[in-house]
């Protein structure tokens, strides 16, 4: 079996208009992709992976956190390529039959599971309108621990007790609650985005952030283009325990490594024996 050198994340694009995010794997014998949300065209998703200097690279797994258009493009429908395989949290199964949207490729989670050999993903579903959101710890054998929640609907002590002391955090930080209340938005809609089954606030998302205690670095995701700015979310996050990454909608962040940390080797342990919690 070939052996992990090294990982790091790349949120290759986050907004309304598409999200996903790109963990590179790099082994002794080359490297490899795992996508998180595919809500990019497959076209705009190598555009922007040849941006973050990863073009070529084979993706081995997209791993999906729900099946919103903008996490789940139905252009990869029939463009994955053989041996990418698709992850999808069982629970979203009935809804992806529905609309007709289940991968080809497609294979179901509900208890931990890895989408390439070293690297194991630990799910909790959270609230998100009708059929949840799946947030993921993902364990990197000898590197570190990658959280990723968005769409989250609302903090809450499971998530908060799933992403404890990761290394790197990536968590929506959607809107400004002030923005949010003053925009021309429909009253349906603010209800929904702030109800408690939508998205997080910036100072929801910093108050997760600070009981989280990520060990090396915070990457926001999802910012409204319509109800937040990165000025304000970065405001609302600048008193974290970690460096501050906001992703766009418009180009890739830079690469977030994934190193070990004083502890690390515990946090690995539990990840491997979480179970899944139920929406609130």
């Amino acid at each position: 079996m070939s052996v992990l050198r090294a990982a790091s994340l790349c949120v290759l694009s986050s907004s309304s208009g598409g999200n996903c995010s790109a963990l590179l794997l790099e082994r002794d014998r080359g490297r490899s992709l795992v996508l998180f949300d595919a809500g990019l065209s497959p076209r705009r998703t190598r555009l922007m992976l040849r941006e973050a200097g990863v073009e070529g690279v084979p993706i081995e797994a997209i791993v999906l956190t729900h099946l919103d258009r903008d996490h789940w493009n139905p252009g990869w429908l029939g463009r994955a390529s053989i041996g990418t395989c698709v992850y999808l949290h069982a629970s979203h199964r009935g809804r992806a039959v529905r609309d007709g949207v289940l991968h080809p490729e497609a294979r179901l989670f509900a208890e931990p599971f890895e989408p390439t050999p070293g690297v194991e993903v630990a799910s909790v579903v959270m609230s998100h309108d009708e059929a949840g959101v799946a947030a993921f710890r993902v364990a990197v054998r000898g590197l570190g621990t990658l959280g990723y929640a968005t769409d989250v609907g609302r903090v809450t002590p499971g998530l908060i007790d799933h992403l404890a002391d990761v290394e790197v955090l990536a968590i929506e930080s959607n809107y400004c609650r002030a923005m949010q209340v003053a925009s021309n938005r429909p009253a349906y809609l603010k209800a929904r985005i702030m109800g408690g089954s939508g998205h997080l606030s910036n100072a929801e998302s910093a108050a997760a952030v600070a009981e989280i205690r990520p060990r090396r670095q915070t990457v926001l995701l999802h910012l409204s283009r319509e109800c937040n700015t990165p000025q304000r979310a970065a405001e609302a996050h600048a008193h974290g325990p970690a460096p501050l990454t906001i992703a766009r909608p418009d180009r890739p962040t830079g690469w977030v490594p994934l190193m070990p940390s004083p502890g690390a080797v515990v946090v690995r342990r539990l990840a491997a024996e979480r179970t899944l919690f139920a929406p609130p």
